[in-house]
């Protein structure tokens, strides 16, 4: 843990609990905003999840346009479309809806429609503070906890090599979160099951991260007890509101905390896969956690055996050996219950996958997060994890 000073930053204000989506027009008011630019999927935009939020605001005499093409792990040319609908425009505001790539996409519209400069010029370990248009956070899924990080992750496709791009700093940090649980409702299993254990690696690596310090520890723990206590049942059970509203703020404060802490191995090792095999980030996640953490316990024993007692996998008595252990054997039996595909599952060609590791190697460890972990390992042994994946 990181015992010196620690630098929190945090959305100015947030909306909390069923309902909260429903006061956007309320929120945008008290900012003196009043022209958004709502950034969205095709999906939202089908189901009527945005034209409800239109017509909320037009009810209240704010008009709003949707821009509703983005794209899964965006790339710079699907952002650059929602930029120009942006520079035609007259906005003073962007709405982001929907889960980790309409969020991520709103973040960088939201700089580059004020900059107009590329987006590989914000790739880490590039940090920008630079000021965007205002952004309102507005998440349907439990797990990304984007609309309260200062983190966006953008596909460069302007060439050949596809990386995954992490950019930082407070010009990605929304202004304002309104966090619905009623919007993960309609859900399907996949994503719940993906979307949650993309929440619990967040809390996870930014316990044991080394940029860890106390404001992020209880947000982190806290955040694991419930996701423990929730996951399977919203998975299960997708019309359990309480599982939902449960997993909902755990995501929440899972990414308060990784925003401020940093994530780890997990997700830099993630992002290449994704950008190379078009995994969906959290499901690349969980394909990667059991592993990854089994590989670090050694490096931080008493911290993974601290996420263990708080997902009550244990009691406070008994070795931190113990209770690590004990975490990382839920890893792996949550995979399973929530039937997880390792990579040759997935329909990974094994050939590629081996022709592609010393590359996502490179990637992984260019994005910084691998030097947060307990363990800090060199290209071999991230190569080395990622062959022991296929096996």
């Amino acid at each position: 843990m990181n015992d010196s000073v620690a630098a929190v930053a945090l959305p100015r204000l947030m909306r909390i609990g069923p309902g909260a989506a429903g006061q956007l027009g309320e929120v945008l008011r008290s900012l003196g905003l009043a022209r958004p630019l709502i950034v969205t999927d095709p999906y939202l935009a089908g189901n009527g999840t945005a034209r409800q939020l239109v017509a909320d605001l037009a009810a209240q005499a704010i008009p709003a346009t949707v821009y509703d093409r983005t794209r899964p792990d965006p790339t710079t040319t699907s952002v650059q479309g929602a930029v120009t609908v942006l520079a035609e425009g007259d906005f003073d505001c962007v709405v982001g809806l929907g889960g980790g790539s309409p969020m991520d996409t709103a973040k960088a519209v939201a700089l580059l429609g004020t900059t107009g400069r590329p987006m590989r010029d914000y790739a880490a370990p590039t940090v920008t503070d630079t000021p965007a248009l205002p952004l309102i956070a507005v998440p349907t899924t439990a797990g990304s906890g984007s609309e309260c990080t200062r983190y966006t992750i953008i596909t460069d496709d302007s060439g050949d090599t596809d990386e995954k791009m992490l950019c930082a700093g407070l010009a990605f940090l929304p202004t304002a979160a309104l966090v619905d649980p009623l919007l993960t409702l309609p859900m399907p299993a996949r994503l719940t099951a993906d979307t949650g254990i993309d929440a619990l690696t967040h809390a996870i690596e930014a316990y044991v991260s080394r940029r860890a310090n106390p404001f992020t520890d209880g947000l982190a723990l806290t955040a694991l007890t419930a996701i423990a206590r929730s996951l399977r049942t919203a998975y299960a059970h997708p019309d359990d509101l309480q599982a939902r509203a449960t997993m909902m703020l755990a995501s929440t404060q899972a990414g308060m905390a990784f925003s401020n802490a940093s994530v780890a191995l997990v997700h830099g090792m993630s992002r290449p896969v994704g950008a190379h095999f078009h995994v969906a980030h959290g499901l690349s996640n969980a394909m990667l956690l059991p592993t990854v953490t089994a590989y670090s316990v050694p490096a931080a024993t008493s911290r993974y055996a601290d996420c263990a007692r708080a997902m009550r996998l244990v009691g406070e008595a008994g070795s931190d050996e113990a209770a690590a252990d004990a975490l990382v054997a839920e890893l792996r039996a949550l995979n399973t219950d929530l039937a997880v595909p390792g990579p040759a599952r997935h329909g990974i060609d094994p050939e590629q996958w081996e022709r592609m590791t010393p590359t996502m190697a490179r990637q992984a460890l260019a994005s910084g997060s691998p030097a947060n972990n307990p363990r800090v390992p060199d290209q071999a042994a991230i190569e080395e994890l990622y062959r022991s994946l296929m096996a």
